[in-house]
């Protein structure tokens, strides 16, 4: 499966990014990416909900990452998230059966603010 294109920025199926691993900077596996989340007002992709799976002791729990704050590894497939594991240990996730509501703008601010990036909307 090719990923070349996604160097040259053009589209790339959500199913080509979900079930992607997703990696520290140093290529120890994380987890991988479940879902993609689109805002359908701008199109955009708002995040990616990522399963750290046992990496971290965390269970089953999942986490919305800003799709901005992943850097995709040609090389390896796969995704790098830069972010430490002290900070991956108190970020905000949530339980698969109870997703956060993602309308809400304080919700998303306080996400993105965690992460270090701009608000895509923004």
């Amino acid at each position: 499966m090719s990923h070349q294109h996604q160097f040259s920025n053009s589209p790339v199926k959500a199913s080509s990014i979900i079930g992607t691993s997703v990696a520290n900077p140093k290529g120890d596996s994380l987890g991988d990416i479940k879902e993609v989340v689109i805002d359908p007002g701008t199109g955009r992709v708002a995040y990616a909900v990522v399963s750290f799976g046992g990496f971290l002791g965390l269970g089953e729990k999942l986490f919305a990452i800003p799709f901005s704050a992943f850097e995709y590894n040609l090389s390896k497939n796969h995704y790098v998230l830069d972010v430490s594991k002290e900070r991956l240990e108190k970020a905000p996730g949530f339980d698969a059966d109870h997703w956060p509501s993602m309308d809400n703008e304080q919700w998303n601010r306080d996400v993105y603010k965690y992460y270090q990036r701009s608000p895509y909307w923004e």
